[in-house]
């Protein structure tokens, strides 16, 4: 299909960046706005709060941003993003048993969210047809008279009057803030349904120069929160030579922001490695901390009625406990499949992305939403399904200790390379229980 007409995306974060690019093969124009100003330079901007927090990549995320741009990986590489193969060089601790290393084809970036997120823009803004518009307000949303067509956006530049931008389709990837279902009310439509699991998390990452006899060589370790031990820490080599070192405590506990507290709440972790770097390294940076309430899921999918020439994608769509890094990944395939479904063209477009989206999400739901439920005091269904699932892999990871097959496994399904349920697979279960005796 050749391009033709206009859209406009809300939001120039990764998810509208990631929109953009597919966008850009079925629009002749694509105009991304966004309120902020977009920096020249691969730093951390305003209008994302957690850009200075480590992010991770999956590999399967790796593999998506390879495919809407050719060569990424290898253009971070050369600018000193380490490649990882996350199962043979990344210290793994889950539920306190330390995962047997190998080797494995499940490689991730190690690069910090600023550089990567300028890269993406750079590469988007050079596009035909595409023009990054910022700082712009967002006012809402133009529509046919009957309502049933979105023709556009109404906006606000920086400094300007008031004006629309007429569209053939519109993409909300504005996240977690999104007004959509305000838009949609206001324009005679239901609200959609939202889901929500509270686990009221607080995170804090901070900068150190890494050294070559820092985490024994590697350039990973992370150690998860379990029940009654509700604090987790990740290790991250990125670009610089640097360790991106993110605490994070869930249900009240935070960790502190001073130095000593640092190191008093890392040596707290089952990770030694982490607590050993925040112990002797340089830091590079000051430490800053987030909070991140709860996990949200807008069930666009179940709407009975729903706008033409409308979608919504992203964190706007669905937003995952962050220590989870699930969230870029999970845009990326959105993306891909928002190609694939306007490659068969735009008929009834939004019912088509929403019901398929929703069957994509549900993999990294299920995995998120499950292992917080682990904790009793996370307000959610139990379902004999979950129970059965959280102490299987509780049973899973100790038998990793021994057999790297198990945690080629766990670590396939985490990074979103395949689906729970081959977890569940006879040899894998057998595996399992043979350890377990």
């Amino acid at each position: 299909m050749a391009a033709a007409g206009t859209a406009v995306v809300v939001g120039a974060s990764m998810g509208g960046l990631l929109a953009a690019r597919v966008l850009s093969e079925a629009y002749s124009k694509v105009f991304v706005v966004d309120r902020d100003r977009l920096p020249d330079d691969p730093v951390a901007r305003r209008g994302v709060p957690q850009g200075r927090q480590l992010h991770v990549l999956l590999a399967r995320g790796r593999e998506a941003f390879d495919e809407l741009f050719p060569g990424l990986s290898g253009e971070l590489g050369a600018l000193g993003a380490p490649l990882v193969d996350l199962h043979d060089e990344v210290h793994w601790y889950n539920d306190g048993f330390r995962m047997r290393r190998a080797p494995s084809d499940l490689i991730a970036v190690g690069v910090s969210r600023a550089l990567l997120e300028h890269r993406v823009r750079e590469r988007v803004g050079a596009l035909p047809g595409v023009e990054l518009c910022a700082p712009v307000d967002v006012l809402g949303l133009e529509a046919t008279s009957d309502r049933r067509r979105v023709t556009g956006v109404r906006v606000r530049p920086a400094g300007g009057d008031d004006r629309a931008i007429a569209a053939d389709l519109v993409v909300d990837a504005s996240g977690r803030a999104s007004r959509t279902p305000y838009w949609l009310e206001h324009l005679g439509y239901p609200r959609p349904a939202e889901e929500e699991v509270h686990i009221g998390i607080t995170y804090l990452t901070r900068m150190y120069r890494r050294e070559p006899h820092h985490n024994e060589g590697l350039y990973g370790a992370l150690t998860n929160a379990v029940p009654g031990a509700p604090r987790a820490g990740i290790l991250a080599a990125m670009e610089g030579d640097q360790f991106a070192v993110a605490l994070s405590g869930i249900l009240g506990d935070e960790p502190p922001a001073d130095d000593e507290g640092i190191a008093r709440f890392a040596g707290t972790l089952a990770a030694p490695q982490i607590a050993e770097v925040v112990r002797t390294a340089v830091p590079t940076s000051d430490p800053v901390r987030m909070r991140f309430p709860a996990s949200r899921r807008r069930r666009y999918e179940r709407l009975r009625r729903f706008p033409d020439g409308y979608l919504v994608i992203a964190d706007a769509l669905c937003s995952f406990n962050p220590i989870y890094g699930q969230g870029m990944t999970v845009a990326a395939l959105e993306a891909l499949l928002l190609r694939r479904l306007l490659d068969r063209g735009r008929h009834d477009l939004a019912r088509r992305f929403f019901r398929s989206a929703a069957r994509l999400i549900d993999a990294p739901w299920s995995v998120a939403v499950g292992t917080d439920l682990r904790f009793p005091e996370v307000v959610g269904t139990r379902s004999p399904k979950v129970r059965f699932v959280n102490a299987y892999i509780h049973r899973l990871h100790a038998a990793a200790m021994a057999d790297p097959a198990l945690g080629a496994a766990f670590l396939r399904v985490v990074n979103l390379v395949d689906p729970p349920y081959k977890l569940l697979a006879p040899g894998i279960m057998w595996r399992v229980l043979r350890r377990s005796r």
